[in-house]
């Protein structure tokens, strides 16, 4: 996961080998015949953007934040599913669906109405 949230980070030859490895589960022998270059320069890259994403992770937090967001918002969706009125829970089904969105932008956004209607 955290190469979803960082990949824009790594350079082009780190994004490429890194997919090739996880995502397409190439071996580091193929990767390197398929770019022409040593195994060991494929391994090196895959390590680098590995460490990368982690010090990234790190000072950011990206992801670490997302898996909070998420949680509040399971939440916010018990809560709605259990309000008193239908009024209250579709407001609060709203604010689940505004804060969803807003993470899958990935900005900040304010609100179109005042929370206290």
């Amino acid at each position: 996961m955290l190469f979803d949230f960082y990949e824009a980070l790594l350079t082009e030859k780190q994004r490429t080998f890194f997919k090739y490895y996880f995502h397409d589960d190439y071996s580091l022998g193929e990767i390197a015949a398929e770019f022409e270059v040593s195994r060991q320069a494929v391994y090196e890259h895959i390590k680098r953007a590995d460490s990368m994403l982690e010090g990234y992770e790190a000072k950011l937090g990206l992801l670490a934040k997302h898996e909070a967001t998420a949680k509040w918002l399971r939440e916010l969706e018990i809560c709605a599913s259990s309000a008193g009125t239908e009024a209250f829970a579709r407001k609060l089904s709203e604010i689940a669906q505004g804060l969803r969105d807003l993470e899958a932008i990935g900005f900040r956004a304010e609100p179109e109405s005042d929370i206290s209607k």
